[in-house]
């Protein structure tokens, strides 16, 4: 049995530094319960990655204490680094979490044939024992139906995590957060609070879901051809409003992209996206159907460049097309970093003569995050001792600390955090301790690697600069030079042959210059060659490729 002194240690290893890879680990003695794992998607300086993940290694370390994986909704920055470290672990660990969010869950399971994992369904109300954790939980409004807070009781205080949320009155399903657990768990006593920052610095309160319904009924209705509608695929009560809008208007849906396709799939089935079977169509049938009948579900919100969107947008799609005359409705918020890839669609759709519409130009779109009233709502209903903002990038995390603040929570209970730090609660009281490991981890293709800055720097210089391979060879029976042959690849100087020619004449002088005598090492040659080629070019072009020199004796 722990001590009376042990502390529950509170560890995030993820969603302090940005918006997304959400992962935090709850430590109290041999037990180990983790909230969330979530992924978050590359931006313009981390050219060639496809995924980036929170390092997870302390949880490898220490996966004898792993009780159970809570995952709070069904979102991407919430379950996407779930395969991995599944794989990663050597047992079975349980799963917990709501219908919906373990059937989009096990979809991303079979992709990576993860076969018969644990998955442990919870609802509203739904309390479980795990090790010295005992822990409830209560529903949320999210942009997905059956989000989820925890609270989370153990012998050294009680800690509530709210998950992402928003205070909606007029939810979509109808399932307005549980105001009543809310108010019980702060009469027992919450010492720690962590609460959703990503709209911290918002003022007012977010719009409910329901105020984008009208406005996406206006567009469908009195559009005059097809009506292409590209949203986040896990917005299951986004994609309902557009359902039912289109239904209400006499149009059918058609369903593109992949990840679109499957989260509508599993939503259907399991009873949390509602429209009937004659209502959806496939979109080889097109042809058969007017244009002013017609809209289509599609990804792409983002400005991803393989979504559904981009290839209609470029023309590549497989069976779909956007032209003059249709309408395309952007129902999204661009992440931080995809604001040009979503602007480049956006400039591909207008060459095409199509309608845009996006949240500037109607009421298309409401964020699924409680602004400053909603946080401070949620603060003054809970009444914690001490504060810890998640879920954020760092301007987030210290607004919501001030907000903190007004309400009354003292300056000295409130714990900014960064990745891997730690915060301990013994009787009821939080105060910093020792850190962890912590960073990010890369999926590359197929591979997964640790954040190496010198392969992000090369790839970097390539797609800025591009790359020379200078070729020297070498006679070995008297050291002189046989043969230079330079080549360029994405250079603008390739073809001036009086730089290339003088290029040439410079390596052949530094080699010469390093074989004089006995003759100089072949790293020796290698290193010469680079730098000598590397300053010529410089000061000749002002750039600076990448220079691969390869050196050999004949």
């Amino acid at each position: 049995m722990p001590k009376k002194e042990t502390p529950l240690k509170i560890i995030p290893l993820g969603g302090l530094d940005g918006i997304g890879k959400n992962m935090t680990v709850f430590e109290y003695g041999d037990d180990m319960v983790m909230i969330d794992a979530g992924l978050m998607f590359p931006d313009d300086e981390q050219p060639g990655i496809d995924l980036i993940l929170p390092d997870y290694t302390y949880v490898l370390e220490n996966e004898d204490k792993l009780r159970g994986i809570i995952i709070t909704h069904g979102h991407e920055d919430h379950t996407g680094a779930l395969p991995y470290l599944l794989q990663d672990l050597t047992h079975k660990v349980p799963v917990y979490s709501s219908k919906l969010t373990l059937g989009i869950i096990e979809g991303k399971l079979a992709e990576h044939n993860i076969k018969s994992p644990k998955f442990r369904e919870v609802q509203d109300g739904s309390t479980i024992t795990l090790g010295s954790f005992n822990i409830t939980f209560f529903a949320m409004t999210h942009s997905i139906p059956a989000a989820f807070g925890v609270f989370i009781n153990t012998p050294a205080g009680n800690v509530m995590h709210t998950g992402d949320f928003k205070l909606d009155q007029t939810p979509i399903d109808g399932v307005r957060p549980n105001y009543a657990a809310i108010n019980r768990f702060a009469a027992e006593g919450v010492d720690v609070l962590l609460s959703d920052s990503t709209n911290a610095t918002r003022p007012g309160f977010t719009p409910s879901e329901a105020a984008v319904g009208p406005a996406l009924r206006h567009i469908i209705k009195n559009a005059p051809g097809r009506v292409f509608v590209a949203s986040f695929s896990s917005h299951i009560h986004r994609l309902q409003q557009i359902c039912d809008a289109s239904v209400a208007v006499g149009r059918k849906v058609v369903v593109t992209g992949r990840s679109m396709v499957t989260n509508t799939k599993v939503a259907r089935g399991l009873g949390y996206l509602r429209i009937a079977d004659e209502n959806i169509i496939d979109a080889y049938d097109l042809e058969k159907i007017p244009d002013e009948k017609i809209v289509v579900l599609c990804t792409g919100s983002q400005g991803e460049p393989l979504s559904a969107l981009a290839r209609m947008a470029n023309g590549e799609h497989k069976s779909l097309s956007i032209h003059e005359g249709d309408a395309v409705i952007i129902s999204a918020n661009p992440i931080p970093g995809n604001e040009k890839s979503v602007q480049a669609i956006v400039n591909s759709l207008s060459k095409l003569g199509c309608d845009i519409y996006d949240k500037s130009q109607a009421l298309v779109h409401v964020s699924g995050h409680g602004s400053q009233e909603e946080l401070k709502l949620m603060l003054a209903m809970v009444k914690p001792r001490c504060f810890m903002p998640v879920h954020g990038e760092a301007q987030h995390l210290r607004a919501h600390a001030k907000i903190a603040q007004q309400v009354g929570v003292p300056e000295r209970n409130i714990f900014i955090l960064d990745n891997g730090d730690s915060l301990e609660v013994r009787h009821g009281k939080a105060r910093r301790g020792p850190s962890v490991d912590s960073g990010v981890v890369y999926v590359d293709g197929l591979s997964i690697t640790d954040a190496n800055p010198v392969v992000l720097r090369d790839r970097q210089r390539l797609a800025q600069d591009g790359v020379i391979t200078c070729v020297v060879a070498i006679r070995s029976r008297n050291h002189s030079v046989d043969t230079i042959d330079l080549s360029g690849r994405g250079v603008s100087f390739a073809s001036d042959e009086a730089l290339m020619d003088d290029a040439r004449a410079l390596v052949r002088s530094q080699v010469e210059r390093l074989e004089k005598g006995n003759g100089a090492s072949i790293d020796t040659v290698r290193k010469g060659v680079r730098n000598s080629l590397s300053n010529f070019l410089w000061s000749k072009t002002h750039t600076r490729p990448m220079v691969i020199p390869v050196v050999m004796e004949v």
